[in-house]
């Protein structure tokens, strides 16, 4: 065993490095894993304290950026300390996630390649749902799925990939549904994505209830694919949404793939019916303490698929109470938990289009339909006929559909709108219906059609975003555009949402 000093000296010499060749016995020395946590950290808190007075983006933004970077360093170390991660898991964990994707970004060739051509940096990422197939049927589905199978073929999921990875220089997808485990063509399935393109990382959003000990296996020995299990709260809530027995199939899939050495998280659907269960001290340590869960996705209600509804949304008074909560657990426990809304400050606002500075991504389906977001079910064109015209992923830039997103994304931004409410269709609902209105995408499928048709929709909506807006601003200007300084190492408390 290496003594402590040892350890600390390797860690400053060498810094993740260590954890990435390591052996397993190595890796699970405490002294080490510490001394690198303790001197990452204090790198990222000393970078915040001097970047203040040069930085571009508000006080309060940089804190977040930095919290949440904070929160990924521990949970990298939670990973290592808790889990008995696969060989193949953790190289990837480290080598692909953490090195080539947060530290090194995307490739600065092939970057550099497009920003030349269009003048920004390439979208970040990818959302594919190659099969709208599912084997629930829960209740607001936003892709409104059942046993029905539509799919796009492996060829085109394979090369939707290989030019992202060649044209944008992007190494990291997002796989939604449907239910990806349940896709299949020419005999291969998600699994077989992951293990082609070894060189990328891929997040899963699953239901669970097809994860056996050999998908399990599987997963292990690949590590460039973690599974995020779907969850609304405890039994009572997730089995009343997604059906009987659900609850216990996703704890045990939970099991199987921490006895795999399997990286995996959870999905949480906040609603107006849980918000404030699945951000309960319980049933945080449930998911990550006692399951093992490393990370977590909060995407909140949004009233597109099936059965549209704006009652199941978050009020606006719940929606600040989870910001609040949510920065607490990061701040707190260290914990990655992202909210793709409440978190607008660590995206620069709207992800959707490709994003303005780059900083985003598109959404394609099983159809083939290419849309700004999966919460935003409108297309301007179809990847099909994209391919068959000679084209390829570059020219998505250009539709002016995400042009005139991007547009918007731009001038809210310069105006000092409020990334507390980053979202067209939903925070400025009235904007979303203009750009509609003057680019003409067609709907998804019939429950988009429809939630164009209703003016109730649009009016609640509207009302919605009204509320919202009188709520978080004064937060928005009192904490993020403020420029006090934060105390100590742990920055500054939140303040109280009434």
């Amino acid at each position: 065993m290496l003594e402590m000093k040892t350890a600390q000296r390797i860690a400053v010499n060498m810094g993740t490095e260590v954890l990435v060749h390591a052996g397993p016995r190595l890796a699970r020395i405490q002294p080490l894993r510490q001394a690198i946590v303790k001197r990452v950290e204090t790198r990222l808190v000393d970078q915040f304290q001097r970047n203040r007075e040069t930085s571009r983006f508000p006080l309060g933004v940089d804190e977040d950026r930095a919290l949440i970077g904070v929160s990924v360093l521990h949970t990298a170390e939670r990973a290592m300390s808790e889990h008995n991660l696969s060989p193949a898991t953790r190289r990837a964990l480290f080598k692909t996630l953490i090195q080539k994707l947060m530290l090194e970004g995307t490739d600065p060739g092939t970057a550099g390649q497009f920003e030349a051509t269009y003048g920004t940096k390439p979208p970040l990422f990818l959302l594919l749902s190659p099969s709208k197939a599912c084997n629930l049927h829960c209740i607001g589905c936003y892709a409104d799925s059942d046993a029905r199978e539509k799919k796009l073929d492996w060829a085109t999921v394979d090369r939707i990939i290989t030019e992202a990875k060649t044209l944008w220089g992007s190494r990291f997808f997002a796989i939604s549904g449907g239910e990806p485990l349940a896709y299949r063509s020419d005999g291969k399935g998600i699994l077989d994505i992951a293990e082609k393109h070894s060189d990328c990382f891929f997040i899963m959003y699953t239901n669970g209830t097809l994860i056996d000990n050999q998908v399990a296996h599987r997963l292990s020995q690949l590590g460039n694919l973690t599974p995020a299990l779907s969850l609304e709260g405890w039994r009572g809530k997730t089995d009343a949404r997604r059906g009987e027995g659900i609850f216990d199939k996703v704890v045990d899939a939970m099991w199987r793939l921490r006895d795999a050495g399997v990286i995996y998280g959870v999905s949480l659907t906040p609603t107006r019916h849980n918000a404030e269960e699945i951000l309960s001290d319980e049933f945080i340590d449930f998911c990550f303490s006692e399951q093992g869960a490393l990370y977590g996705f909060m995407f909140q209600y949004m009233p597109i698929g099936r059965s549209i509804t704006l009652d199941l949304m978050p009020t606006p008074e719940q929606r600040l109470k989870m910001w609040r909560r949510s920065w607490d657990l990061i701040r707190e426990r260290r914990i990655f938990l992202a909210d793709f809304w409440n978190h607008g400050t660590l995206s620069q606002g709207c992800l959707s289009a490709g994003g303005f500075s780059g900083w985003g991504y598109f959404y394609v389906d099983w159809n083939g339909s290419v849309s700004p977001c999966v919460f935003m079910p409108y297309s301007p064109l179809n990847i099909h006929d994209l391919y068959a015209q000679g084209k390829n992923l570059n020219d998505l830039w250009g539709e002016p559909f995400f042009a005139g997103i991007r547009k918007w994304q731009k001038s809210y931004r310069q105006t000092n709108g409020n990334w507390l409410r980053p979202c067209p269709i939903r925070d400025h609902h009235a904007e979303f219906r203009n750009l509609q209105a003057q680019y003409e995408p067609e709907p998804l499928d019939e429950n988009a059609r429809a939630a164009l048709l209703d003016p109730d929709y649009a009016k609640g909506l509207e009302e919605y975003d009204e509320t919202y807006q009188q709520m978080s601003d004064p937060i928005w200007t009192a904490h993020y555009l403020q420029s006090s300084t934060s105390q100590g190492d742990t920055f500054r408390d939140l303040p109280e949402v009434k």
